[in-house]
């Protein structure tokens, strides 16, 4: 239980509307952290104690100044779905792919920068970083510009390797335990909580600061 003298841990959040999104949403909701969801649509999630959500542009450098501005650190999950994007120049129906990345991620160091946010979480397709014999593939491409613009830009930053997500778990999912879960959704489900409990351990604990870490199972296809 929160008292007076307990510091507000403000969480902005680009990627909700996925489902680690929402495994995130109720992992920091539970430990009573605020949670900022940048989202195209304000009424995409119901309201409930401690979730704010806010418009924003992830493709835009002085847009994401303002969704971030006084926040304790910043997750961005750069393969969700319905990812905040108002820019003419990407197309809002795609969920971004390594160019887009790219771009994504210039425009949120640029904007925490400027609003004087350092704590970064980066979720996405970061395993090609392992994998030094690849050098035509376009993902493994993106994931090195993108650990590059990390690495000089001065943020105390994360990279996390995305897991595998599963269409139809919401934030209800994560948030109370359940009997009743659709047939195959306990593994999913129980994977991406990891996944989001380790992100927050992280943040709580300021682990791993520029480095890429994985919380995905090695028996992962």
């Amino acid at each position: 239980m929160k008292n007076a003298e307990t510091p507000v841990v403000k969480v902005v959040l680009y990627g909700a509307m996925s489902s680690l999104g929402s495994a995130l949403m109720a992992e920091m909701l539970r430990r009573q952290h605020e949670v900022i969801a940048i989202l195209d649509d304000l009424t995409a999630l119901a309201p409930r104690p401690g979730l704010r959500t806010k418009n924003g542009d992830l493709f835009d450098a002085e847009r994401v100044k303002q969704s971030v501005a006084g926040a304790s650190a910043v997750i961005c999950l750069l393969d969700a779905p319905g990812l905040p994007i108002n820019s003419e120049h990407v197309e809002k129906t795609i969920v971004p792919g390594p160019v887009e990345q790219v771009l994504a991620v210039d425009a949120l160091i640029d904007g925490m920068q400027a609003a004087g946010i350092n704590r970064l979480f980066v979720v996405g397709h970061f395993e090609e970083l392992d994998e030094p014999e690849v050098e035509d593939d376009l993902q493994h491409h993106a994931a090195e510009e993108i650990l590059d613009a990390l690495q000089s830009s001065g943020l105390q930053w994360t990279l996390v390797d995305a897991p595998r997500g599963v269409a139809g778990l919401t934030i209800e999912h994560f948030s109370q335990v359940s009997s009743s879960l659709e047939t195959g959704m306990a593994e999913p489900l129980e994977r991406l909580n990891r996944v989001a409990v380790g992100i927050a351990d992280e943040m709580r604990l300021n682990l791993h600061l520029g480095e890429h870490v994985s919380f995905v199972a090695a028996s992962e296809p």
